[in-house]
């Protein structure tokens, strides 16, 4: 018997973090089996001037090739794709990426906001957010719009968050669906991707 509510209406996933985060990444990313059939869309914080790295260090831990989207590319079933360093970046109605430089939001460029609530306006019901470890509120309303828009929420525990400000605050605006330690979020997306099979 299931502990979670998994079926196959979602169309993406999408995680945000930031410090504290990467550990929790790399841990879903080894994980997830190659064939995962859902996008896996991740808006990270990231030093804004370092633009090499990054993308790299994640791949080496993944199953899966992680890439940085470019502006108006379109986003494929079981792609893993990582925010440019420096950008915001935006899901489209039409199912595309969307790359923009304007103001910082919460001090982050790119900004989780941003991603989680245009993701959330595209896919409304069919999106899983993920919100891991982080120093700032970033992602909190990005989080409520999911909720506001029927798609399901998930935060790391903030037990385990190397800092739990971000999960925290995401908490504190909105009902959260699960409050999960990140072997649990493991767990939870293997069973979501069974229901593709």
């Amino acid at each position: 018997m299931s502990k979670f509510k998994v079926n196959n209406k979602y169309k993406a996933v999408l995680i945000g973090g930031s410090a504290g985060s990467f550990q929790g990444v790399t841990r879903i990313l080894s994980t997830i089996p190659k064939d995962f059939a859902l996008p896996i869309i991740m808006c990270l914080h990231r030093l804004k001037h370092v633009r090499h790295g990054f993308e790299e260090a994640l791949s080496i831990k993944s199953s899966k090739p992680v890439t940085e989207p470019c502006d108006k590319e379109s986003i494929k079933k079981g792609g893993v794709y990582l925010a440019p360093s420096n950008y915001h970046m935006s899901i489209e109605l039409g199912n595309t990426f969307s790359l923009s430089t304007e103001a910082a939001i919460n001090n982050s460029r790119p900004a989780i906001d941003v991603t989680l609530d245009t993701a959330s306006y595209a896919y409304r019901q069919k999106l899983v957010g993920i919100l891991l470890s982080g120093a700032n509120k970033d992602g909190a309303s990005g989080m409520m719009r999911i909720k506001e828009r029927g798609g399901l929420t998930i935060v790391q525990d903030p037990e385990e968050c190397m800092i739990d400000t971000m999960p925290t605050a995401a908490m504190s605006l909105t009902t959260i669906d699960y409050v999960l330690r990140v072997d649990q979020i493991i767990e939870f997306l293997l069973e979501l991707d069974q229901q593709y099979r």
